[in-house]
């Protein structure tokens, strides 16, 4: 499944639930779901921007990406695990190119404030950076 696909289809799963909040709840419960090592709770693995702390890290498991995350707030938390779920087990290069349609298609930059969206921008910046680095 391609990553184009692999989105469309957390988009037409979450869509499914026609409320906006409890669909952002169904977004939040992926949080426990999430998990990373803490051995990969460090300083440079932290996303610069965000409000809360948020560590993303990122590896190359059988030439395909994989991305891991944790974050102190639960919702946070929840957000970043989507979008770790979004660009795991994808070819690099599609994980570097591929613009996440996730938050809008789903109405949640309806609801998130612009220092969420700006932390999700920031997430992405480095999910895209660690992507290109695997590419190469």
């Amino acid at each position: 499944m391609s990553l184009l696909e692999k989105q469309q289809s957390l988009i037409d799963d979450l869509n499914f639930i026609d409320d906006l909040h409890e669909r952002l709840n169904a977004v939040l419960s992926r949080a426990s779901t999430m998990k990373l090592a803490e051995e990969h709770k460090t300083d440079t693995q932290l996303v610069p921007g965000c409000v809360s702390r948020v560590w993303l890290h990122g590896e190359i498991v059988d030439g395909r990406a994989h991305f891991a995350c944790d974050a102190e707030s639960p919702m946070v938390k929840g957000l970043a695990a989507l979008l770790c779920e979004v660009y795991t087990d994808s070819d690099p290069a599609e994980a570097a190119a591929i613009e996440p349609k996730i938050w809008e298609a789903c109405g949640f930059t309806k609801m998130l404030s612009p220092t969420r969206l700006n932390g999700l921008a920031n997430m992405r910046k480095r999910i895209r950076e660690m992507a290109e680095g695997f590419a190469q």
